[in-house]
């Protein structure tokens, strides 16, 4: 929740829809703020004491601010809240009084009543109050441009108290807009320029139109200038239904190669439409740098592709190489190769696919698992499974997962459940002891045979933590041997896993025997990529 909604509910009796206008206003009044030169406070009764509470501010960015410390969250009451009490009870707008001191530094009082309009369209009571505080210490004899300023900020200040700033926001519409030192034109009543400001005169300026813009009928003058006739017959209706007092949503002009973003309001105090307010802001090297990232992502996303089919080209090869291979361990190392490569090829087709240089992983390893119960060398049928999930994985985590994830899901597959021929009755391997006579079973082992055979199966299961990934590969398989160790393994696919675990993916790794049989792989791997360095294998 935002301060302004828990101030409001804790010191309030206001409805749900008051605050709800509250957070419109406090979201586009930073132009009011801009065109009037002061700071706004919004200011909401207290119940029962007749004092007042700041749930937001705004300072200007064309004056300086009349207050060096945050007002929100204050209670104020007396003499010093008349103004907001006489703007709250009588619903208007106050502007008498002095200058008051805060400090060093002198200021004006103003209080605008904010109103909610009703379900039918009427003003309805007031809820709040607008503080505009002015800091005099810079006052001065104002120029066009500020008495041009001040004007409308006046209508938007009466339109406040009207109810009808701000406007309602559309559907999916952004916040980005132009700010009043964007650039600023206003309108009367009939569409045509009236005032406009320096740097609005340069950004049409930039769209081709070199002569003054005061005068112009500016819905004419869009349809004119825009590159794509759709696109200024858009701006121009922006316009015009501005002028009927509706408002229209943010508009862009491409013309000449130079881009524009206007927005319009209606002008429309006390219920009278005079006009309407265009704010301009030359957008031409922002969307040149969207242009440059899009085509960017593009060539990315290609590369991807083009670095998969690479690699399927290559698993091809080798693939072709192993079916022309006589010796079967050359075989058996070809295959795994194709395997390990395919792995690396299904990211990358993930990642072509992407808009960004980050994955959907679950679906790139739900793949993986399929294909090793596929391809596993093992009579068995291994049932696989997955528990929890991935999530987005960064691109360089997610290439080096996946060579892991591929050789622990065939090493649990192929070495957890030997083909028949081999002996079912314990672990097999270099260093293996002996069989021995067979004795009366264990509890464990009767209750065993007396539920039935165990279905083989292989269960990944993955969750976050703490900015770690916590992945685990865990089957019902025979288990380890007995002098087993991680660390003198000659076997190819564990000395590629500790090697990416521990470099690539800077994270630990631990195999040991489950808790209730098989074998059992944990993984932790760091999803900040600044982790530090040398971390062990467990």
């Amino acid at each position: 929740m935002s301060t302004l909604r828990n101030l409001a509910e804790e010191h309030t009796r206001l409805r749900p829809a008051d605050i709800d206008h509250l957070h419109r206003i406090a979201g586009d009044w930073q132009l009011l703020s801009d065109l009037s030169f002061a700071d706004l406070l919004l200011w909401v009764p207290v119940d029962g004491d007749g004092a007042f509470l700041c749930v937001a501010q705004v300072r200007p960015t064309t004056a300086p601010t009349a207050y060096l410390d945050d007002q929100v969250g204050r209670i104020v009451g007396g003499p010093e809240v008349a103004h907001l009490e006489v703007a709250h009870r009588q619903g208007r707008i106050w502007r008498e009084g002095d200058p008051v001191w805060y400090g060093d530094v002198p200021a004006r009082h103003e209080a605008i009543p904010v109103r909610l309009r009703t379900t039918d369209g009427e003003a309805g009571e007031v809820i709040a109050v607008v503080g505009r505080d002015t800091n005099l210490s810079t006052a001065r004899t104002p120029s066009q441009l500020e008495l041009n300023y001040l004007t409308t900020a006046d209508d938007l200040a009466q339109m406040i108290a009207d109810g009808t700033f701000p406007p309602p926001r559309h559907p999916g519409e952004t916040t980005s807009a132009p700010r009043v030192g964007d650039g600023l034109v206003r309108l009367d009543a009939g569409g045509k320029v009236t005032y406009a400001s320096p740097n609005a005169q340069s950004a049409y300026r930039r769209l081709g139109y070199a002569s003054h813009l005061v005068g112009e009928d500016l819905a004419a003058l869009h349809r004119r200038l825009a590159s794509d006739p759709l696109e200024g017959t858009d701006a121009a209706n922006g316009i015009l239904a501005a002028l009927r007092g509706e408002a229209p949503p943010r508009r862009e002009i491409d013309a000449r190669g130079a881009t524009m973003l206007t927005r319009a309001l209606p002008l429309m105090p006390a219920g009278v439409p005079i006009g309407a307010l265009v704010l301009v802001r030359d957008i031409t090297e922002v969307r040149r740098r969207d242009r440059a990232l899009i085509t960017k992502d593009a060539t990315i996303r290609e590369i991807h592709h083009r670095v998969k089919n690479n690699l399927q080209t290559v698993a091809a090869l080798l693939r072709l190489q192993a079916r022309r291979v006589s010796m079967p361990e050359a075989r058996v190392a070809l295959e795994e190769s194709v395997r390990r490569v395919a792995s690396i090829a299904l990211v990358h087709e993930t990642l072509s696919m992407s808009s960004d240089e980050a994955v959907e992983f679950d679906g790139i390893v739900d793949r993986v698992a399929s294909a090793a119960t596929e391809v596993a060398a093992t009579e068995a049928t291994v049932g696989m499974r997955r528990e929890g999930s991935f999530g987005v994985l960064p691109a360089e985590v997610a290439t080096s997962l996946v060579m892991v994830l591929n050789e622990l899901l065939l090493n649990a597959v192929e070495h957890g459940f030997p083909p028949a021929a081999e002996t079912p009755a314990g672990p097999t391997g270099p260093g293996t002891p002996a069989p021995v006579a067979a004795g009366p079973p264990a509890p464990e082992a009767a209750v065993a045979e007396a539920a039935g055979p165990v279905e083989p199966e292989v269960v990944l299961s993955a969750h976050r933590f703490r900015k770690m990934l916590h992945v685990s590969v865990t089957d019902n398989g025979r288990g380890l041997p007995p002098d087993f160790d991680a660390e003198r393994s000659g076997n190819l696919g564990l000395q590629i896993v500790r090697a990416l675990v521990t470099g690539e993916l800077r994270g630990t790794i631990e195999l040991r025997d489950g808790a209730k049989g098989g074998t059992e792989a944990t993984l932790v791997v760091p999803l900040v990529r600044n982790a530090p360095e040398g971390r062990s294998a467990g």
